[in-house]
């Protein structure tokens, strides 16, 4: 995700972080630890949000909004794992969901044909 938003930030791109610990608690510390991490560990370049959780009775409202109408491979409106991403419009609604096994390159060949397009 760095190098997409390396490559497109100047054609006013962003990648957006929400770090969530609802699977497998992979994110099990503070938000400034789990900054400090990727900082270190991925070099990160684009803003990281704090823990949010993206299923269940206390879903953001944010992921309640990209869920909706938006089911993954599966036909499912809920996110089954960590690094699920959205590709959002400028208008903000969301152009493509993508699973986490996508890979950076794979939403960047998406995000290349969409920014030919305009």
């Amino acid at each position: 995700m760095r190098t997409l938003q390396a490559d497109y930030q100047d054609q006013g791109f962003t990648v957006l972080a929400f770090p969530c610990n609802q699977f497998g608690a992979q994110e099990p510390g503070s938000n400034e630890q789990i900054l400090a991490f990727a900082k270190e560990k991925y070099d990160v370049n684009f803003p990281m949000f704090e823990k949010t959780d993206v299923n269940g009775a206390r879903t953001c409202d944010l992921f309640k909004a990209l869920k909706s109408g938006s089911p993954g491979d599966d036909g499912n409106e809920a996110i089954g794992w960590n690094f699920t991403k959205f590709l959002v419009g400028r208008d903000g609604n969301v152009i493509q969901r993508f699973g986490p096994q996508t890979t950076p390159e794979e939403v960047g060949k998406t995000l290349a044909a969409l920014l030919a397009a305009q």
